[in-house]
């Protein structure tokens, strides 16, 4: 079967378009704001895991986890995917919840290990003859799921959950990461199609698959990776890709000639990758305010319609990311760069939104809580 892994991330990319149809839709609806006054910067506290209320997860799971185990993606047609089923397993263990984990991880097992590596293709899609039509995987999906196997490893030490996260995390790093890029290690998204033989702005990356708070979990399966480089890296490429006036990154990024710009035949916007960059800079508690100030600023008028998609070089908006998920990491974030206080709205995510703005909400709550408690007034 022919490998198209750039119409793979072109797919990805516009994933939740349609779901920023429908809550367009809904501009009147209230929402979570992310400005306020501002007050004293937190300081980050370093912490481990997932902090997850049971009521929270609870609605997760009823909403989206069917009884096989399959994660759905709610506003994509029902299709589920190696980043889903990786941000289930994730909840599931740090709720301590080991039948849902079980069932999770037997339903990727079975339905997404297509490949003759360790490595999870990226996509299934329900009611058609082939639910597997592209093998190739999605490496944000492949680290969430072996951190996900790490953190059930320690929970539930005779689950045998470990060898597989070891597996998965080997072959990440021997096949995913470019150990000797000049200015530091990069990932690439998936398998093939974006390396420097693939393309001609090659290799491409997409900022928001660096998932800095998995990289520490992956060193204690397969050490013989220099896992911290990786990390480093990535916040190195957030300080080199600053696109147009508003300095923000875009989702897909070109570095050939190891110069970064927005990669060609993609948006060249800030939109539904990249708003989880400092998210996930949040969780591993990255301290420097400089990298959340360019996302805060871009995302200064969400308010009630929510987050702009924003474009860096025309220096506009091109549309929103409007349920409340993805407010709340605007929230986050403006509370990290400046101080600003979040709405008391962010401590309760919505029990009607979408999986991907539920997923969000979910995140970026738990790094308030484990991480950044003076956002929440503590």
């Amino acid at each position: 079967m022919r490998t198209d892994l750039w119409s793979h991330a072109r797919r990805r990319s516009r994933r939740h378009f349609r779901a920023a149809v429908l809550v367009l839709a809904l501009v009147g609806a209230p929402g979570l704001g992310i400005a306020g006054e501002a007050g004293a910067l937190p300081a980050p506290t370093a912490a481990r895991g997932l902090a997850i209320e049971p009521a929270a997860w609870a609605s997760f799971k009823d909403r989206f986890v069917t009884r096989e185990g399959r994660v759905v993606d709610t506003a994509n047609g029902g299709i589920s995917h190696s980043e889903g089923q990786g941000y289930g397993l994730l909840f599931a263990a740090a709720s301590g919840d080991r039948q849902t984990f079980e069932r999770i991880w037997d339903w990727t097992r079975l339905a997404l290990m297509v490949r003759k590596d360790a490595l999870f293709a990226w996509r299934w899609e329900p009611d058609v003859p082939v639910p597997v039509a592209d093998p190739n995987n999605a490496t944000d999906g492949d680290i969430l799921i072996a951190w996900a196997l790490v953190e059930a490893a320690e929970r539930w030490p005779d689950g045998h959950f470990r060898g597989p996260a070891r597996r998965i995390a080997e072959e990440i790093g021997r096949h995913l990461v470019l150990w000797d890029a000049v200015d530091g290690p990069l990932l690439l998204p998936g398998f093939a199609g974006f390396g420097a033989g693939d393309r001609a702005d090659g290799p491409v990356v997409n900022p928001s698959y660096w998932v800095f708070p998995a990289f520490p979990r992956l060193a204690t399966v397969a050490p013989a990776f220099p896992w911290h480089r990786l990390g480093t890296s990535g916040s190195d490429l957030l300080r080199r890709a600053r696109f147009g006036a508003s300095r923000v990154p875009t989702d897909w990024i070109a570095m050939a000639g190891n110069r970064p710009r927005p990669a060609d035949g993609f948006p060249a916007t800030l939109s539904y990758n990249a708003v989880r960059v400092p998210l996930y800079l949040a969780m591993a508690a990255q301290g420097e305010r400089a990298l959340y100030e360019p996302f805060a600023a871009a995302w200064t008028d969400g308010g009630a319609v929510g987050l702009p998609i924003v474009e860096p070089l025309a220096g506009r908006a091109s549309g929103r990311m409007g349920e409340p998920g993805y407010a709340a990491v605007g929230a986050l974030t403006s509370c990290i760069a400046s101080g600003a206080r979040v709405p008391t709205s962010f401590s309760t995510p919505s029990p009607s939104e979408n999986y991907y703005p539920a997923v969000l909400h979910i995140l970026a709550l738990s790094a308030a809580r484990l991480t950044w408690q003076a956002c929440l007034g503590r």
